[in-house]
């Protein structure tokens, strides 16, 4: 059967700016990402919906390509009996279940300690969940994993790209050579691999940079016209903008690598010197992007770490 693909544009009151989500026509109508939760962006969207001859109730399902609050939030807003599928670790953050939230509090509370934070930067802890005000409270119907078929629509392949969150997936038309990529690449900014504490308290954190870099490499191998992307416009030329997000963040890694050939340092030293305007606005976001270079120089036996007094020091291996 042909599908129809429309791409909507919706507001955010996020620094990236508007979100895109997907309606595809085909067996069912799909929705592909939920936007926000905010009266503006459910306006624009039964608007949208609207000049394409649909209404809210229409769509029958929504596929989340991960659970950031500007891709879910909006799922509050539809009806409760619509399906809602994604990979499962978008479960915890989507219900906002309060024994991970817990969990959650506890290992950024530790993180920032680790990471040699100054105490100064505590009350922060508590901004970080600041954006979860515009997420929602639902829970999924369907969960997909690597190589499962979207339920209704039979081209579309599920592909884990766990990296700017460990619920990324992204949706692949092998037919078509069309991918919907959620912020796995995003031609106009680097998508950041934001530090996220393990499912459960026993498991390690993810390494998201290296995550990053080994989703990145995957469309490399993979036929792809167009990404259809969570921000700005579509991506015509996967593989020279993959090589170049790949070559850029060699080229930070080894500025960091400079930065500790000169003295053993903490994360959050590296922070200051990477980000000296924004560290302090951008914390989470900044520390994010440090730590994963930090973690891609060690797993590259580069640099090695030492604990002192409950914080890591990073230096080069001799």
């Amino acid at each position: 059967m042909n599908e129809q693909l429309y791409k909507i544009v919706l507001p955010t009151p996020f620094a990236v700016g508007d979100v895109n989500v997907f309606v595809i026509k085909g067996q069912t109508v799909t929705l592909i990402d939920a936007g926000i939760k905010t009266e503006a962006a459910w306006s624009v969207f039964k608007e949208k919906l609207n000049e394409i001859g649909l209404k809210p109730d229409d769509i029958k399902q929504v596929v989340l390509t991960h659970h950031h609050p500007d891709h879910v939030g909006m799922l509050d807003f539809f009806h409760k009996d619509i399906a809602i599928v994604g990979h499962a670790k978008n479960q915890p953050w989507i219900s906002q279940n309060p024994d991970f939230f817990e969990w959650y509090d506890a290992f950024f509370e530790d993180h920032f300690m680790k990471a040699g934070v100054d105490e100064r930067f505590r009350p922060y802890l508590k901004r970080l969940k600041a954006s979860m005000k515009y997420s929602c409270h639902r829970s999924l119907t369907t969960s997909v994993q690597e190589g499962d078929y979207i339920p209704d629509l039979e081209s579309w392949k599920v592909l884990e790209v766990p990296g700017h969150a460990q619920s990324h997936i992204a949706l692949y038309n092998e037919r078509t050579a069309v991918m919907i990529g959620g912020d796995l690449l995003l031609k106009h900014i680097s998508s950041n691999p934001l530090i996220e504490p393990p499912m459960k308290p026993s498991g390690e954190r993810p390494k998201t940079l290296l995550q990053y870099n080994h989703s990145l490499r995957r469309l490399l191998d993979l036929e792809i016209n167009c990404i259809y992307t969570g921000h700005g416009d579509e991506v015509l030329h996967v593989r020279e903008l993959v090589q170049e997000r790949l070559q850029k963040q060699s080229d930070r890694a080894d500025k960091v690598l400079g930065m500790i050939k000169e003295r053993p340092q903490t994360a959050f030293d590296i922070c200051k010197q990477l980000f000296p305007t924004i560290y302090e606005k951008e914390l989470g976001l900044t520390l994010s992007e440090t730590i994963g270079q930090l973690d891609f120089l060690e797993d590259a036996n580069k640099i090695s770490t030492h604990e002192k007094e409950s914080t890591l020091i990073y230096s080069v291996c001799s």
